[in-house]
């Protein structure tokens, strides 16, 4: 996959929700690249969206949690997903 779209998927899970802001803030993307991204995985029905005044918040599809928690428990060593979870609690 999309190293990008990657990261993003594991951010969401993770956190159970994220902005584009956050998003862009934590992996140092532009607001297109993330946008493009994240339409990427929408149209793919691995997120969905959530409108919540001006912001739009994503989250992970129903029936796509199990199988990514997986993916991303073999990859739990990898260093630039656990540099992205750090960044996201500072």
């Amino acid at each position: 996959g999309e190293e990008s779209r990657v990261r993003i998927l594991h951010l969401v899970l993770r956190t159970g929700q994220m902005c584009i802001a956050d998003l862009e803030l934590i992996l140092d993307f532009t607001q297109t690249k993330t946008s493009r991204h994240l339409a990427y995985l929408k149209a793919a029905g691995l997120v969905r969206g959530k409108k919540v005044d001006q912001w739009m918040y994503y989250q992970v599809s129903p029936g796509y949690t199990d199988v990514l928690e997986r993916l991303f428990g073999m990859m739990k060593k990898d260093a630039q997903l656990i540099t992205d979870i750090k960044t996201y609690r500072t």
